[in-house]
């Protein structure tokens, strides 16, 4: 699989484009033509600067409004085909692409179409030069792949071609199995994008809200597929139109646009009849079987604070590392590790965040191989120095730079808790509290940054994304969408924050950067969790009174039902498939805080109840402007 992206899909200017996109990996690269017209150079420049990247021109484009056109327009259209042949030829490219008319002079008929390429492409073909030809989702006459194949068909020119772009298809639903039928040798370039499923014009659409396949909700990896089955494996392009991706990192976008194609390889090769696409092999993506644990980074003044609030939610200290100043708080299938060392990655990430839960782990199926897939997309590998008899785990960075681990329980890392720690006699007067398990991590990330992370979880991990919803804080809206397997073994909420007056910005803000925000534990029944959470002098989050007033005549609940939640500052919600409750602890530092939550069949994250909570929780963050020296962490 030769993969290629086009220059406007990235920010920047031409010579950190270029730098960008070889830096990511990719073979090849589309110059669009308005990133050469502000570039200053020749275009001999540009084609000298492209090959000191190692990299090849797979197009230039884009030729518009030139089939159909009517006199003197026609004789112009040829005029100015002849000067893109110039370009490419002092480019070093031999392909351009010729996107179907939208002029409204131009006359429709395939047959006059077809006479035009034809002439067009023996005036390519005394250059060595080959034409491919594009049918947009908005042209005048042409707007389906299907008219455009026959147009070229008719023409029957071995310089002219095809290309084939996933947006123009597949937003306008057009069937895909006609693409199984054209010849491999007449498809020229294909080009990729995807985008969320949005009602509006086509063209505003496909011109500011594309992105990588994977994630949007295009049928990206189908339409692969059909043109991997006809043998086709020539260059597969990246052409996407983002206003967000204008303004964005373009190193970042480049290394998310890299994964994205190859990740698409690796699914599309995988369908027995595309096996012919040449992708480098790697393991499959990984099943999550649970979370293994998460660790926190604290000096030992937080640390004090965090255990306190750890002991009222039923954790009792278990165990701890056999060399290292971290012990391990315990409660059904959870575990949490405090880290106060002095030196080394948790010290770092503390130095610069503050008290944080820094880092996760996954048991996968094979840790090694879910290591080795991670790497294989672009996923940075991250380790330091162990102790004599303790076990190098695999991990690469995640979110905000933290960490994840990888554990399987095939390996000696499933012996982790005996090999690198010693159990310890509890000496806690706390009461376990009913808490099973993790039921979702909530991470806080710039608004950007969200489908970058998307990609990231989705590509390496088995799991799917669900539609995203909009959190609405007091101060603005946030961005959430879940990324989560089958099992309900992974659950991680994505929150994007776009301003720092919310509490997720706030989050952002204050801790240098993006991370976990909040941890979800499970229980199997709520009030018997809030009643030993109160033995153990926990303080939940207080609620609005009025909101129970509220939620009792929106669900109609019996009144007895809503006392008890008033009583025990418990959230409900209720879906098609069943109801939740939820109790909140208040902040820890600068906006972590803990949930516990109870499904009863309930498959969503209580976004309605999102408002309530914010409101109640910004109550006891800093204001800002308040040095943090001036503030006593929030008592518990």
């Amino acid at each position: 699989m030769k993969t290629s992206i086009a220059t406007v899909s990235i920010s920047g200017e031409l010579p950190e484009k270029l730098a960008a996109i070889a830096k990511a990996g990719f073979d090849g690269v589309e110059i669009f033509e308005n990133d050469f017209l502000a570039f200053d150079g020749s275009p001999a420049d540009v084609g000298r600067m492209v090959r000191d990247h190692g990299l090849e021109i797979t197009l230039f484009q884009p030729f518009r409004d030139f089939e159909g056109m009517p006199e003197p327009h026609r004789t112009r259209t040829f005029d100015r085909a002849e000067r893109k042949f110039d370009i490419m030829q002092q480019l070093g490219t031999d392909l351009v692409l010729v996107c179907s008319n939208v002029s409204p002079v131009s006359l429709g008929g395939i047959d006059r179409a077809a006479a035009d390429f034809h002439e067009l492409g023996e005036r390519a073909a005394k250059r060595g030069l080959k034409v491919g030809y594009e049918a947009l989702a908005w042209g005048k006459h042409i707007f389906d792949h299907r008219d455009a194949w026959e147009i070229v068909r008719r023409a029957d020119h071995p310089n002219i071609g095809l290309i084939l772009d996933s947006f123009h298809t597949l937003s306008r639903k057009i069937d895909i199995n006609s693409i199984r039928s054209i010849p491999k040798e007449k498809i020229f370039i294909v080009q990729l994008a995807d985008a969320p499923l949005i009602d509006m014009d086509l063209l505003y659409w496909s011109r500011h809200f594309r992105n990588m396949p994977g994630e949007g909700d295009l049928a990206v990896t189908a339409f692969t597929s059909a043109i991997a089955e006809t043998g086709y494996d020539g260059y597969f392009s990246l052409e996407i139109f983002n206003d967000q991706f204008r303004g964005g990192s373009a190193k970042a976008i480049a290394a998310d646009g890299y994964r994205s194609l190859i990740t698409l390889g690796d699914r599309v090769r995988r369908n027995p009849n595309a096996s012919g696409l040449t992708v480098a092999d790697m393991p499959g993506r990984a099943p999550v079987k649970a979370i293994g644990f998460v660790e926190f980074s604290v000096d030992e003044t937080a640390a004090t604070d965090l255990i306190a609030l750890l002991r009222t939610l039923g954790f009792r200290n278990t165990a701890r590392h056999r060399t290292k100043q971290v012990t391990v708080y315990s409660q059904g299938d959870i575990r949490l590790l405090v880290n106060t060392e002095c030196a080394g990655f948790a010290n770092a990430s503390y130095a610069v965040h503050g008290p944080s839960a820094y880092a996760v782990a996954l048991i996968v199926d094979d840790a090694q191989e879910a290591m080795a897939r991670a790497v294989a997309l672009g996923a940075e590998s991250f380790s330091q120095p162990v102790g004599a008899g303790e076990l190098e785990v695999p991990a690469i960075r995640g979110v905000g730079g933290g960490l994840i681990y990888l554990l399987d329980e095939k390996t000696d890392l499933g012996r982790i808790w005996d090999i690198d720690f010693v159990a310890v006699a509890n000496e806690d007067d706390s009461q376990p509290a009913h808490l099973r398990a993790i039921d979702h991590i909530a991470q806080t990330v710039a608004y950007e940054e969200m489908l970058t992370w998307l990609l990231f979880y989705t590509s390496i991990f088995e799991t799917q994304k669900t539609p995203m919803v909009d959190i609405i804080d007091p101060a603005g809206v946030v961005r959430s969408q879940v990324i989560e397997n089958a099992a309900g073994s992974l659950r991680i909420t994505l929150n994007g924050a776009e301003n720092r007056r919310t509490l997720a910005g706030h989050f952002i803000a204050e801790t240098f950067g993006s991370g976990i925000q909040h941890l979800a534990f499970n229980t199997d029944d709520i009030f018997a969790t809030a009643a030993a959470l109160k033995r153990n002098g926990f303080r939940p989050l207080h609620i609005s009174p009025n909101y129970y007033d509220d939620v009792e005549a929106r669900f109609g609940l019996e009144p007895e039902l809503s006392e008890r939640l008033k009583a025990e500052n418990i959230l409900y919600d209720r879906d098609e498939h069943g109801e939740f409750f939820q109790l909140y602890s208040g902040t820890y530092g600068e906006g972590f805080f803990f949930e516990i939550v109870e499904r009863r069949g309930y498959r969503g994250y209580g976004a309605a109840n999102a408002i309530f909570r914010i409101a109640a929780l910004k109550k006891q963050i800093r204001p800002d402007g308040m040095p943090v020296i001036a503030r006593e962490w929030q008592k518990h």
